[in-house]
């Protein structure tokens, strides 16, 4: 039987969800309702999707109180993310929520605390995880591949600075580099390094043409466990060339270097995912990379189904998230401080 899954939140990315992500899982997932605060954005939502007034709902409790569902979607704004987490938890749904977790680890841990009263599976959306280049680079770095890991060079660049000052939802977001968009990066470097963060430098990095009211560009510094050093930039203002929205990754390695980049972003699959080994000596070569059915938010979404299914907590789980959402918290303390800051990542993510 397919998983029965109420959706929460479908505006702008919620709407993505429906049409990018859900239809090529359609035999293990059947989304029975959608809730929305916003009305307008309900009824759009609910005349594009062609559902039925008993299939729309304001609330989750009505939504819960009214449908068969086995789990939630939380697609929701930040803000709303824990709390609609245990709200969902509670009447014993399984949830699978859109990054960031939450705005800080405390909020978190307090999400993660109900999955386990509950016994509910609770998974953050870091869909960036499934695709077949960071799965590949993971894999290289954990054989050695090339040896140790050094250090660590990663570039984003994106430009999202065309509509004017006020006029754009995304200007106004709570750090929206850190917590937007560089949690998907922070969750990747623990992926491949197989390592957690223990300290953190950032500086914001703004050039006079941004229009975002918070930092849209960041130089960061992050050691790891085992002295592996990432050196990040981001940004949402760069008139560089654009990379793809995992980034441009170089890899230091004691034999050679690995070069990566993924997910290329609007419907091209992961046929911009590729993974390079330069070694010192002997000519590059192309990794052959692992072979996905589906990818980004529909395997993160069968990963759900799976946990559910067999028991075994999945790899981004809330508990397995707390170490990205801790260097997140981390980053923006520096941001604000001048100074590196210790990442903690609690003991809950360690269990």
């Amino acid at each position: 039987m397919p998983l029965k899954l109420i959706h929460v939140g479908v505006g702008g990315w919620g709407m993505d969800w429906e049409i990018n992500a859900l239809p090529p899982i359609r035999e293990q997932v059947e989304r029975v309702a959608i809730v929305d605060a916003y009305e307008p954005i309900l009824e759009n939502a609910k005349t594009k999707l062609k559902l039925k007034d008993s299939q729309a709902f304001a609330t989750l409790d009505e939504a819960m109180n009214a449908v068969d569902a086995d789990a939630v979607l939380i697609t929701a704004p930040m803000e709303a993310h824990v709390p609609l987490a245990i709200q969902a938890m509670r009447a014993g749904k399984h949830v699978l929520v859109e990054k960031p977790f939450a705005g800080s680890v405390e909020e978190a841990q307090e999400a993660v605390r109900v999955a386990d009263e509950t016994g509910m599976v609770l998974q953050v959306s870091q869909n960036y995880r499934f695709y077949p280049a960071p799965r590949t680079v993971a894999k290289l770095i954990a054989a050695r591949e090339l040896g140790d890991v050094g250090t660590v060079h990663l570039d984003f660049r994106q430009w999202a600075n065309d509509r004017e000052p006020g006029t754009n939802r995304h200007y106004r977001f709570v750090h929206p580099l850190l917590f937007d968009m560089s949690i998907h990066h922070f969750d990747l470097m623990r992926l491949v390094l197989g390592k957690e963060p223990v300290r953190v430098y950032a500086q914001q990095t703004d050039p006079s043409w941004s229009k975002f009211v918070e930092e849209a560009s960041a130089a960061v510094i992050v050691t790891f466990e085992d002295d592996t050093v990432v050196s990040y930039r981001g940004s949402w203002v760069s008139s560089g060339a654009p990379t793809y929205w995992a980034g441009d990754w170089h890899m230091e390695c004691e034999r050679g270097e690995i070069v990566w980049t993924s997910r290329r972003g609007g419907d091209h699959g992961t046929d911009g995912d590729r993974v390079t080994l330069r070694p010192r000596t002997g000519k590059a070569t192309d990794a052959p990379l692992e072979r996905m059915p589906v990818w980004g938010r529909s395997a993160s979404l069968l990963a759900l189904i799976e946990a559910i299914e067999t028991g075994v907590e999945p790899e981004n789980s809330g508990r397995r998230n707390l170490g990205s959402l801790a260097l997140m918290e981390a980053a923006a303390r520096s941001l604000a401080s001048g100074q590196a800051e210790a990442v903690a990542v609690p003991e809950l993510e360690r269990a």
